[in-house]
């Protein structure tokens, strides 16, 4: 099964939507886990460099610890502070910051390792805060005293601090989410830009304006430039030389068909009719040859007035027969290809269906998913289903099929194959043959 081709605007709003939807919201839960940490760290330091002015502050005596009026760190010295201390000797308390007196808080009481400072969150009455303990041992000459310091303050005031930044952060990681997609509309338009030239010139190419592209690329399209330019030369090379064989052996065939055409061969009807046919499709490759200057594919021309001027012809030629022929096409119907070759076509198509037809020939051109479609029907004796599949094989011999359906359709399956089209027959509604050739992608 073939992956359908995603578009450059699609994959440009996957990215668009990867970074908004996935890399700006890892990126808002890293910055602020790195925030956090960071806050939490701050604490910890705060609270150890806190521990270490009480101890420089305090005076021990035997039972108790006497602390100075104002302490260093001030926010211990407000009432209603986020920030506590205390003093234990013992697992007893000595003494605690004026800070605490309105709390009815307790720490956790353990002993840290002598000398060193234990950091760590603890709850209390639901409500969390951060601890910093350490211990020293006090000694007298007749005995010694362990004393530990403990320092807490209230996680909600870091978590306050956290949601302020968190806010913060969204609104710019949303001014960075719509800077971001304007630059990246931005910058997918000016580098579509190129691409949109290249396009442009393509177009120029196919409908004859240009031979080959020149406009000046960025360095990532000039290999494409370069190889298209040696394609588009190449392809031109070949065509010159295959017109050229075409018609030196189409005129090369014309002195002995002239020959033979006088000669007493012709005489007979069946052969004279073979000639005919030869001769016809020498006309068709000498023309195809002399009108061939240009490539099929850079040509648009226009359905209706050839298919007007066939019908025209067609009732002309049967002056002589009563039939109707109906025309279903819009003026704006457009074939890729050749003039000459789509009147080859048509023309052998509908000539057949004429001489066919009991009295009704119904000629529809449409288009559908960008192919265009072209249905000749008549109510004519039809054609077997059994000969339908060789009738279309290239190559075949086609003038045994009756009511005239084999004349010229060489030539049409010949053309159609050269187009990559596809000639189908089936029963038409009016009870006779049902033509239909189909063009992918050869209609604008």
């Amino acid at each position: 099964m073939v992956m359908p081709v995603i578009s450059l605007k699609i994959r440009q709003g996957f990215i668009l939507v990867f970074l908004l939807v996935v890399a700006l919201p890892i990126l808002f839960i890293s910055i602020g886990k790195s925030y956090y940490a960071s806050l939490v760290n701050a604490t910890e330091n705060t609270l150890e460099a806190h521990i270490y002015t009480l101890v420089a502050e305090v005076d021990f005596a035997e039972n108790s610890v006497e602390m100075p009026q104002n302490l260093f760190a001030s926010e211990l010295n407000r009432i209603n502070s986020d920030t506590f201390a205390y003093i234990y000797q013992d697992e007893e308390k000595r003494w605690q910051s004026e800070s605490s007196l309105n709390q009815d808080l307790v720490p956790q009481i353990g002993q840290a390792p002598i000398g060193e400072t234990l950091f760590e969150k603890i709850q209390f009455q639901d409500k969390e805060y951060w601890q910093m303990r350490f211990s020293l041992v006090y000694e007298t000459n007749q005995s010694s005293h362990t004393f530990s310091f403990y320092l807490l303050k209230d996680n909600a005031s870091l978590l306050e601090t956290m949601q302020e930044f968190r806010q913060t952060l969204v609104d710019w990681l949303i001014i960075m989410g719509v800077v971001i997609t304007v630059l990246l509309m931005i910058g997918f338009v000016w580098s579509a830009r190129p691409l949109q030239r290249l396009d442009h010139e393509i177009k120029e190419i196919e409908l004859g304006q240009a031979t080959e592209i020149t406009g000046r690329y960025p360095i990532e399209l000039i290999k494409i430039q370069q190889d298209l330019n040696l394609l588009l030369a190449s392809q031109q090379r070949q065509k010159e030389q295959y017109r050229k064989s075409l018609s030196d052996l189409a005129h090369a065939l014309k002195t002995p068909l002239a020959v033979l055409k006088s000669s007493e061969m012709a005489h007979s009807p069946e052969n004279n009719e073979q000639l005919d046919r030869i001769n016809h499709m020498i006309e068709h490759q000498l023309k195809r040859a002399a009108t061939g200057a240009t490539d099929t594919w850079k040509k648009h021309t226009t359905i209706k007035p050839v298919c007007d001027s066939i019908i025209n012809a067609m009732s002309k030629v049967y002056r002589d027969k009563a039939f109707n022929i109906d025309l279903s096409c819009s003026k704006e119907m457009f074939f890729l290809g050749d003039k000459t070759d789509l009147m080859e076509i048509l023309g052998n198509l509908i000539d057949n269906a004429c001489k066919a037809c009991v009295s009704h020939v119904v000629i529809t051109i449409s288009t559908e998913n960008h192919t265009l479609i072209i249905e000749v029907a008549d109510d004519g004796p039809g054609i077997k289903a059994k000969d339908r599949a060789s009738l279309v094989e290239r190559g075949k011999r086609l003038d045994s099929y009756e009511a005239g359906h084999g004349i010229g359709m060489a030539i049409v399956n010949d053309l159609v194959s050269a187009y990559q089209g596809q000639l189908t027959i089936s029963d038409s509604p009016l009870g006779g043959a049902l033509f239909n050739v189909t063009f992918k992608q050869n209609v604008h």
